[in-house]
């Protein structure tokens, strides 16, 4: 698995997520209704993925992984940086990426919203 392509594949499958080069080409930002849900770039040649959070969920994650550290240049509270290592395979990274997605979508006015954000995806069982 390479961590960008499978992350950069599932927020491509969600509705109406855009990807835009606003920082440069090292940068890969993927928005919903102009409204950022995932970051993609390399940290010292490392690849991450940053991603919106839970409060109590980010920390949790970060509790029982250890490739799961605070958001990289982003409010360490509401975002997690996700790295390539055990225990992060396809399956974790997919609920990641659409948990990030919904907590947008949440926040946008409803009429603006193409998905129901407490229904789509059916929640992460990441921390469990």
């Amino acid at each position: 698995m390479t961590l960008h392509r499978t992350a950069a594949d599932y927020a491509h499958e969600l509705p109406g997520a855009e990807l835009e080069h606003p920082f440069g080409d090292d940068w890969e930002v993927f928005k919903v209704r102009g409204k950022v849900f995932m970051l993609m770039t390399e940290v010292p040649g490392r690849p991450v993925v940053i991603l919106k959070s839970d409060p109590g969920e980010a920390l949790a994650l970060r509790e029982h992984h250890s490739h799961i550290t605070p958001g990289y240049h982003m409010n360490k509270k509401h975002w997690i940086t996700l790295e390539d290592g055990e225990g992060v395979d396809k399956k974790l990274v997919r609920e990641l990426v659409t948990e990030s997605y919904r907590l947008v979508v949440a926040h946008l006015p409803k009429a603006e919203q193409p998905v129901d954000p407490h229904t789509y995806g059916g929640g992460t069982q990441a921390s469990r």
